[in-house]
């Protein structure tokens, strides 16, 4: 019986050793990681490059190669031009804004005050709610006729006859070029304010209390403080959150899909909005993937400088 039993006790103890095995047990768990990344990533992306090298469209799908010659055709189109150059300006704008605020913010919420729990609470919903329907409440706030921005200014005596913004009653927001391009960009700082702040608070708990209390002790200010010790210790935390703002607003077209549709006459279209409207909307399905590409180098360049700070904070 010893002799029989002895096979069943070793097999036994055999599986918990092959789970154990940090090799073997490291893919097991990266392997449902990888199945997602290729399967909603991966076949996409080569999808796509079939496409952008195709003439298919929505009437033909029939695959046949025709080179480089729809990204020929989308450089020398002039609304792609303008959308490309319209994506850089709204991510650039935005996030240095979203900087800015988010610092403020953080540097507010790391004191104790009363209400601290209802205010964070406050600034933390934007990033709680579906970009959808904050474009659609920003959609109407923005109304041309029933805007209550517009009330607040005329009630302030800053919009109307004789005032500063002008003798219209309504600023018509997102019917002007210039006021629909501000109107995007705030959208995108409004939505993304609360995620930088959440990380610079993060980066703000991990300074240690000690410098705080030795520049305190050598007379430093509030000012000399914030420009000599907490921004620069804040440099790789800061980086994180702007590099995480550029990946969310250079691939976004919920936001001006909602508000503005790419007008008036282009002046707020990018690149994303553009392929949606080229590929699916136009049924050039070959054109619409090619302008989605040109998307990629900024995504993998961005995800490059992820990477590498991501390293050096370990390394720290």
């Amino acid at each position: 019986m010893k002799l029989t039993e002895a096979p069943a006790r070793i097999r036994s103890f055999q599986v918990p050793y092959v789970l154990d095995r940090e090799g073997l047990l490291g893919v097991a768990m990266l392997l449902p990681a990888v199945v997602y990344i290729v399967a909603l990533v991966g076949f996409p992306l080569v999808l796509a490059i079939v496409y952008s090298l195709s003439d298919v469209t929505i009437g033909n799908q029939t695959i046949d190669f025709v080179g480089f010659r729809n990204f020929d055709a989308v450089i020398h189109d002039a609304t792609f031009q303008k959308a490309l150059k319209n994506t850089f300006i709204i991510t650039v704008v935005s996030q240095a804004l979203v900087l800015v605020l988010a610092k403020i913010l953080a540097l507010a919420l790391s004191a104790d005050f009363r209400g601290k729990a209802i205010v964070r609470f406050l600034i933390l919903l934007p990033w709680t709610t579906p970009i959808a329907l904050g474009a659609i409440g920003w959609l109407w706030m923005l109304d041309s006729t029933f805007s209550p921005i517009d009330w607040v200014l005329r009630e302030v005596h800053l919009l109307g006859p004789g005032t500063l913004l002008g003798p219209d009653r309504n600023l018509v927001w997102l019917g002007r070029p210039n006021l629909a391009m501000a109107s995007v960009i705030m959208v995108h700082t409004w939505r993304l304010l609360p995620l930088a702040t959440v990380i610079m608070l993060a980066g703000l708990a991990s300074i240690p209390q000690d410098i705080r209390d030795a520049a305190a002790v050598d007379g430093a200010g509030f000012w000399r403080q914030l420009f000599q010790i907490t921004i620069p210790l804040m440099y790789p935390i800061m980086a994180i959150a702007v590099l995480f703002g550029i990946v969310f607003t250079f691939t976004d077209m919920t936001v001006v899909y909602i508000l503005t549709r790419g007008g008036p006459v282009d002046s707020t279209q990018v690149l994303a909005s553009w392929a949606f409207y080229k590929g699916i909307q136009g049924g050039d399905l070959a054109q619409g993937a090619a302008i989605a590409l040109f998307l990629f180098p900024v995504l993998v360049g961005v995800a490059v400088l992820m990477l590498i700070f991501a390293r050096r904070r370990e390394i720290a």
